[in-house]
């Protein structure tokens, strides 16, 4: 029987039929894994093939309102491009989603906290869009059926 949250299709193998289910919450948390994943990831790609020395220097103009210590402001450019780099990347794949997710989050977390004693609110409020994104995924982990994740705890329990 087919349920209203899945899609069926069927390809010949060897002349006998295949039925794929695919669950259409499953494949939405797929899309927004990978565009969430795919932002976070193109984020920190261009800023560490382009002027990285230029973007650090940007947050620290950013920031300057805030009362953090400079060398802290500057140390977080230097490493958020890595970061976002490699938390971006692990969410593409699906490769140890929750520790990208809950990364993602600190990050979030850090940012935000930077941005409102910049008095940043514009800023600060676009990045609650991220943080959201972040809680929805995290919540809703079990429907993280096409992943890497997911390949590889098959492969060891031997089960689909």
């Amino acid at each position: 029987m087919k349920s209203r949250r899945s899609t069926e299709f069927e390809q010949p193998l060897s002349g006998d039929k295949v039925i794929l289910m695919i669950k259409k919450d499953e494949i939405a948390y797929l899309l927004l894994r990978l565009t969430l994943g795919a932002n976070i990831f193109l984020h920190g790609l261009s800023r560490l093939i382009g002027d990285h020395a230029a973007f650090a220097a940007y947050m620290d103009k950013q920031r300057h309102n805030a009362p953090l210590p400079g060398f802290l402001v500057h140390f977080v450019g230097i490493v958020l491009p890595w970061c976002e780099g490699t938390v971006g990347l692990l969410m593409i794949l699906g490769l140890w989603t929750s520790v990208a997710l809950i990364a993602g989050s600190l990050l979030m977390l850090t940012l935000q906290i930077g941005t409102c004693l910049a008095q940043n609110w514009d800023a600060a409020g676009t990045q609650l869009i991220y943080v959201l994104l972040y809680f929805v995924l995290l919540t809703y982990l079990e429907r993280n059926r096409w992943s890497v994740d997911r390949y590889i705890k098959q492969r060891k329990t031997g089960k689909t």
